[in-house]
């Protein structure tokens, strides 16, 4: 009988021990698999290193040069230019980002041009700042002009003697703008959707141009 209750603890504490095995293998299997649905970012932070090699490669597995800025007040779809690659390869990525959604057209002159992109929203600055940091060179020399619908890039607030380009606002001319024509790139035209274009530079705006009544850029859709 002496043996019996000998055995008994060894037997109990093997089957204790097991279990406890069982359950960290289960705490070691919960962990991994925590950390395989972690999402992995697709794409590098842009800046000023690597941008245009990151375009570079991006550009000719991304053709798309037909879009839609769905806004408050209706839609304006643009024809994208290919000669101005980086631009439309730019506006391109952006849009698939998102990070046009739930901006502004935040600069509206009467006759003139109307912008968008900007925006207050802390949630869109946020999501900017993980895409990147990074400004776009001009690409005047393709033969196209300021006229009356098309698209074009603003240089940056951050005063450059080149005119760098801030990637995430764009203007539309509302009339010939030809003075412009050398230091701002313009890479596409509305073929769809100029009487918005109207419309939202007829509003009434503060002394900053800003529109009393925002007029938001809901997303950019990817027509083509």
């Amino acid at each position: 009988m002496r043996y019996i209750f000998l055995l008994f603890p060894l037997i109990f504490l093997n089957c204790e021990d097991k279990q406890s095995k069982a359950k960290t293998k289960d705490i070691k299997t919960e962990v991994a698999t925590k950390k395989d649905t972690t999402p992995k970012r697709q794409y590098p932070y842009l800046d000023k290193d690597n941008v245009m090699d990151f375009f570079l490669e991006f550009e000719p597995l991304h053709k798309e040069n037909k879009v839609s800025i769905v806004t408050s007040v209706g839609d304006i779809d643009i024809q994208l230019y290919d000669k101005t690659k980086f631009h439309r390869a730019n506006f391109i990525f952006l849009a698939k980002q998102k990070a046009f959604d739930n901006t502004q057209f935040h600069r509206v002159v009467k006759n003139f041009i109307i912008q968008g992109g900007n925006t207050d929203n802390v949630n869109v600055a946020a999501k900017r700042r993980k895409i990147g940091h990074y400004l776009l060179p001009t690409d005047t020399n393709r033969g196209f002009t300021h006229k009356r619908g098309v698209i074009s890039m603003p240089s940056s607030d951050i005063e450059n003697p080149h005119k760098l380009a801030s990637p995430y606002e764009f203007f539309i001319t509302q009339q010939d703008a030809f003075h412009l024509d050398g230091d701002y790139t313009v890479f596409g035209e509305v073929i769809k959707g100029m009487d918005i274009v109207d419309n939202i530079n007829s509003v009434d705006v503060d002394e900053a141009d800003w529109p009393l009544q925002n007029i938001y850029i809901e997303t950019v859709k990817i027509l083509d």
